[in-house]
């Protein structure tokens, strides 16, 4: 991703003025006439987002902007509303408000470019002097990564394509990756086997590892579904249009990775991806098919749409194994999160209250929020099988939750586990956010790290 940021201003960098919403009204009064007759034509009220160019005496334009500073979308905003060239924030501003503006700055200006050439409409932002370069950049270019990987379609992002990404991803910080497929993964790792077995770029497990041996161990999952049919219990057309954001938890933990090895976290980071396509062919996983998996538990289908949750349940077992500080995993796993809150609001599901507390903490700083919902155990019981451990899809109610409790089965007690259930797409763009793949969580559980690893 090319940041649409620079290190100097230029002879014709416009400043950018940043006025609070209650001044506005005392600073619009000490205004020439011809000033407040502009602004009162451009609906220049005060309120907060709003931006104007403004001549000034020697012909140059300044820009007035009404205070974003606690938002990170009214930067993004901001950097689309204005008109392109060169601009520079004036004043002293706090780390956080210049990280803030950098960053959203920046995600303003993704676009992505793999099938077409797209025109920047955005100018160029002078990085502010207080601003984390280094940390803006990795979270823009994490974002970045995880935008282009959901948007590419599955023919070009298929399994073998996300382990491709995944290898050039740990390349980059000098990570290693393994990958497991065919008999091995057929032995070893069952359900991942049963789910993605129908199709022809066959299903692996993606391994990635980074970091010193003696520091904490932190293991991430991601639901790595490249596209999801629904097996033999097909979705109609319109469920399955935008299935190529099925991965969208792996384009996630790749973000978050990618964040961690560029800040360098005192953490050993494992990352789990399962690369599947949940395709239709004859040997595709049928309705009520029994499914053992590496724990050694038993699942009945008892729909092949609910696969994501039955390859997750292999990574989440191993990811156990090691016994690690903590395990987050996200996925694009249930309509019943989305219905529950909507889009844009990832629902959060953990064991454990501090690591809870600290994942919403950190998604409330960085604008990237999340809510709780309730491991509400009771509903267990809507998961027992007749003919197996357990199912893989519950009642017709609470299905957010019932998929959360499908997943803990697999988790050893006494791990603190975070689990995402979220949209990973924007179904129309916002100031910062094209229409299309979006990173939802990823900022918040880097920060949770961060907070608990930065040193």
């Amino acid at each position: 991703m090319s940041l649409p940021l620079i290190a100097r201003a230029r002879r014709d960098t416009v400043p950018i003025e940043r006025i609070a919403p209650d001044a506005f009204a005392a600073w619009r009064k000490a205004q020439p006439k011809a000033t407040q007759a502009w602004l009162d034509r451009l609906g220049v009220d005060g309120s907060a987002g709003d931006s104007a160019i403004l001549p000034d005496g020697d012909g140059a334009r300044a820009v007035v902007v009404v205070e974003p500073d606690t938002d990170l979308w009214a930067w993004g905003k901001l950097a689309s509303d204005l008109p392109r060239g060169s601009y520079r924030l004036t004043g002293r501003l706090s780390r956080a408000t210049a990280d803030r503006a950098a960053l959203g700055w920046a995600l303003a200006g993704y676009r992505f470019t793999r099938y077409r050439t797209v025109e920047p409409k955005i100018g160029e932002l002078v990085w502010p002097t207080s601003a984390d370069r280094k940390a803006v950049t990795a979270a823009a270019e994490a974002t970045a990564l995880v935008r282009d990987l959901i948007n590419t379609p599955a023919d070009d992002m298929g399994p073998s394509e996300l382990a491709a990404a995944a290898r050039k991803l740990a390349k980059g910080h000098g990570a290693k990756v393994t990958v497991t497929s065919g008999a091995n993964l057929r032995t070893d790792y069952p359900a991942i086997h049963a789910v993605g077995r129908a199709s022809d770029d066959g299903p692996r497990l993606i391994d990635l590892r980074w970091g010193r041996p003696r520091d904490p161990k932190v293991t991430l999952v991601g639901k790595g579904v490249c596209f999801d049919t629904g097996g033999l219990d097909l979705k109609p057309a319109g469920g399955m249009k935008l299935m190529k954001k099925d991965m969208g938890g792996a384009a996630q933990v790749l973000g978050v990775a990618h964040m961690v090895m560029a800040a360098g976290l005192r953490v050993r980071l494992r990352v789990l991806i399962p690369a599947v396509e949940n395709a239709v062919a004859g040997n595709a996983l049928r309705p009520l098919d029994v499914v053992k998996t590496r724990k050694g538990l038993t699942v009945e289908i008892g729909n092949t749409d609910a696969e994501g949750r039955v390859v997750l349940s292999d990574c989440l077992h191993e990811a156990s194994r090691e016994n690690p500080e903590l395990i987050v995993d996200f996925a694009t796993l249930t309509g019943a999160a989305r219905v529950a809150l909507g889009t844009d609001l990832p629902a959060l599901f953990a064991g454990d209250d501090a690591l809870a507390d600290d994942i919403l903490a950190a998604g409330r700083a960085a604008a990237d929020p999340l809510w709780r919902l309730p491991l509400h155990r009771p509903y267990r019981k809507q998961l027992d099988s007749k003919v197996a451990d357990l199912n893989n899809i519950g009642g017709g109610f609470g299905g957010a939750i019932t998929a959360a409790l499908f997943l803990d089965a697999f988790v050893e007690d006494g791990i603190p586990w975070a689990h995402i259930d979220l949209m990973a797409w924007n179904p129309s763009a916002k100031p910062g956010r094209p229409e299309g793949g979006e990173a939802m969580g990823m900022r918040a559980v880097y920060g949770m790290l961060e907070k608990r690893y930065g040193g």
